[in-house]
């Protein structure tokens, strides 16, 4: 049997076929070594599920070989290794259950000859009816994966949805920041304005004070000259 499932590696999808599969594989195996143990029509009944059963596990392998498009290359490799023990494994169980149906002493029991009329209506109108289970299995089957991948679907869509709110709020929060640095700068502007001019103004100021001191020791110069005279 194939390794157990790495968690590690695949997409979700990816593992929910996988885990369908062993399930399914698991089954299988079971019917298969049930069957060897039955003779005629429970053998027959047996027969048909564990067919039905085989179909199943090659639909989910076909699923997970389009799915593993979706796996990351690093993953890839271990992916096609397990996808190969699996076919591997489809291949040794559909050898097995062709062998089962083939002994026909075992399937049909005290009733069997080498004279095909000898088999009764009753025999086709069970297969026939075999047949139509087998359908309408593989409808149901083939139903519930389909809900299964809609129901992803939709979790997926949410998770998206969520993101998507998430990022907008976010853009709002980087927009508003951006507003505030910008009136920020401009308070820079205003002060730097600002004090410049009191720079100017304070340059101003001292050079009329220098100009007035000037004078005035000028003027006290021309008094005390004045007064020697």
């Amino acid at each position: 049997m194939a390794n157990i499932l790495d968690s590690e590696a695949g997409t979700e999808l990816f593992k929910h076929y996988e885990t369908e599969y062993q399930l399914v594989q698991a089954d299988l195996v079971q019917k298969l070594d049930q069957i060897s143990e039955l003779t005629g029509e429970p053998r027959k009944a047996a027969l048909s599920t564990a067919e039905r059963a085989l179909e199943e596990a090659g639909e989910l392998l076909d699923q997970m070989n389009m799915e593993k498009q979706n796996v990351p290359s690093s993953s890839r490799t271990a992916i096609n290794k397990r996808l190969r023990d699996y076919r591997s494994d489809v291949d040794k169980h559909r050898r097995k259950l062709q062998t089962l149906a083939t002994d026909r002493s075992a399937l049909f029991g005290g009733r069997y000859t080498d004279n095909p009329a000898g088999s009764s209506g009753g025999d086709r109108h069970f297969e026939q009816r075999q047949q139509l289970l087998s359908g309408t299995d593989r409808l149901d089957r083939s139903t519930q994966r389909l809900k299964a991948s809609q129901a992803l679907a939709a979790e997926t869509e949410a998770i998206g949805a969520s993101t998507l709110a998430d990022l907008h709020r976010q853009r709002e929060v980087i927009e508003h920041t951006t507003t505030i640095l910008y009136e920020s700068e401009g308070y820079v502007d205003r002060s730097v304005k600002t004090l410049k001019g009191m720079a100017r103004r304070m340059a101003t100021n001292r050079i009329i004070t220098i100009a007035i001191i000037t004078v005035l020791v000028l003027l006290i110069i021309a008094v005390i000259v004045s007064k020697f005279r």
